[in-house]
């Protein structure tokens, strides 16, 4: 006769533990790469992801991010880690409702801004967006509320001197202006964003995608599906 050995708690707690590690790798690979990456001078921000602990090869790594969702909460942080830029002064960076064909800018961080800002946000169910914005020193900066915010489709732009660039390829003539990167270790489950002020024109090393690097916690991509100009021009009937 078969003994049936009982489940010893210690080993429920282990498998617990484990379909949720499971569970967290899934989701973090649910999100396709990019197709073909995207080519640029990795150098100094490769040594700045390992310098914070980050497992992350910058031109294998690239997830197909273009547009994103708020969680279920609508709460979420955005830090500015890094800004290498002659035009840091000036470029400043937020959110616009990937769906619209001429798309308002909700400005997060002013070009005033520099390495070590953070804001804290909330999508509201209504559409409105409030920012709190606050400086390295965690003084507060003020806020700011915005209306007719899609929560669940919008996209992330930088604006300069350098122009206009949004994490849509599809809205910078199909190149890459923002690369987006799954957070690895203690930061699974977030997001780097790290955007380039000028027009994309590898292997010219001024593409370079430090110029200005977002940490952002608590929003997801929306799985990349194959996009035109002309299918989000569609959606308005234009």
């Amino acid at each position: 006769m078969e003994l049936v050995r009982p489940f010893h708690p210690f080993r429920i707690a282990t498998l617990a533990v484990a379909v949720a590690l499971l569970a967290v790798v899934s989701t973090a690979g649910a999100f396709d790469l990019r197709a073909p990456q995207v080519g640029f001078c990795t150098g100094s921000l490769q040594s700045y992801m390992t310098s914070v602990g980050e497992n992350i090869n910058l031109t294998a790594d690239q997830a197909n991010a273009q547009v994103w969702t708020s969680t279920v909460s609508g709460n979420s942080d955005f830090t500015l880690m890094l800004e290498l830029a002659g035009y840091a002064a000036q470029n400043a960076i937020g959110v616009y409702n990937a769906d619209d064909v001429n798309p308002t800018l909700f400005q997060i961080f002013p070009g005033s801004a520099t390495a070590g800002w953070s804001a804290s946000i909330h999508f509201a169910l209504s559409g409105s967006l409030t920012v709190h914005l606050f400086d390295p020193n965690s003084n507060y900066q003020g806020s700011t509320v915005y209306q007719g915010v899609n929560r669940n489709k919008f996209g992330f732009y930088l604006q300069g001197p350098g122009g206009t660039f949004y994490s849509q390829d599809v809205r910078n003539g199909g190149k890459a202006q923002i690369l987006t990167y799954a957070g690895t270790g203690y930061n699974s489950g977030s997001w780097w964003q790290c955007f380039e002020d000028l027009p994309y024109q590898y292997p010219d090393c001024l593409t370079d995608f430090e110029d200005a690097v977002l940490f952002v916690e608590s929003v997801n991509p929306v799985p990349a599906r194959g996009t035109t100009w002309g299918a989000v021009k569609a959606l308005y009937g234009r």
